[in-house]
């Protein structure tokens, strides 16, 4: 098992998924972000059933930084109530896991 984790956000539109994207990554808390376009996402929220169209953001981060990244998502994110799941990573190209730990302060 490694202490990586993908986190997985949803955002509204490209805009705000480049820009989350970009201060994670600036910020260190995120070693690399993918944004997938073409997510329609069918929920009930507030009595109602909605059904919108959504980007989906993979972040990949360490361990050590999940906490501070879901308080930053929470912090710049449109949503009363943003999606932020965490799914640990249990194996992968080692050089990849290794430079993800460096770039979010996860290898000492």
């Amino acid at each position: 098992m490694t202490e990586i984790r993908v986190v997985l956000v949803t955002v509204p539109d490209e805009k705000t998924g480049l820009e989350m994207a970009r201060s994670l990554v600036e910020e260190n808390l995120a070693a690399c972000v993918n944004l997938l376009p073409g997510v329609r996402s069918i929920y009930r929220w507030e009595d109602r059933i909605e059904d919108d169209p959504e980007l989906l953001l993979i972040i990949k981060t360490s361990a050590a930084s999940l906490e501070r990244l879901s308080r930053r998502v929470a912090e710049i994110h449109p949503y009363d109530e943003p999606e932020i799941i965490s799914l640990p990573v249990d194996g992968g190209s080692r050089g990849y896991l290794d430079w993800v730990l460096k770039e979010t302060g996860g290898l000492e």
